[in-house]
């Protein structure tokens, strides 16, 4: 579905048609999961939030500004509700469950999903965050932007130190595992 089709869809839904919603859930849900997952490193969270993010969109829709893009309004409110619930949780270890992220090119094209989850944990949160919205996401820098709440060029910057730091630690991971 395009950003013409939801910015329809949440149009339709501001005006009060329930269908609308059900048809933004059913297509935006599954992505939003997957960005949350990543987000907590827990899927139950993950969906417990996903629930809270739908709830802050229906409380909001009247904040949605069409034509804008939906998309980055309501990854921008799953970041929001994810960054709350942090807040109040003690901190966890990380843990980043690559089974729930989206099997693109990009991520099958690693052949160990083991020594990439460990990579990726231990990347700054700042920028695996920036790293996973704009290379699994697809999100564009300026999205990113909007969603973080700093500048596109940070954003590129996070995601650009993220795949550096990525690499090395795949780089290390690889060379680590051929010396044992």
């Amino acid at each position: 579905m395009d950003d013409r089709q939801l910015c329809d869809l949440m149009r339709s839904y501001q005006a009060g048609a329930i269908e609308a919603f059900e048809e933004l859930y059913s297509h935006l849900a599954p992505a939003l999961l997957q960005y949350l997952t990543a987000l907590t490193r827990d899927r139950a969270e993950a969906q417990d939030l996903l629930q809270e993010a739908f709830l802050q969109l229906h409380r909001s829709r009247h904040t949605y500004r069409p034509p804008l893009p939906v998309r980055p309004w309501v990854f921008a409110i799953a970041r929001h509700v994810a960054l709350g619930d942090r807040r109040v949780r003690a901190r966890r270890p990380p843990v980043v469950d690559l089974s729930d992220l989206p099997t693109d090119s990009a991520v099958a094209s690693f052949a160990d999903r083991d020594a990439l989850r460990r990579a990726l944990e231990g990347l700054l949160p700042d920028r695996r965050e920036a790293l996973l919205l704009h290379h699994v996401w697809g999100f564009s820098f300026a999205e990113i932007g909007q969603m973080t709440g700093i500048r596109a060029d940070a954003a590129k910057l996070r995601s650009s130190r993220g795949m550096s730091d990525l690499r090395a630690r795949l780089t290390t991971a690889v060379g680590g595992a051929a010396d044992d």
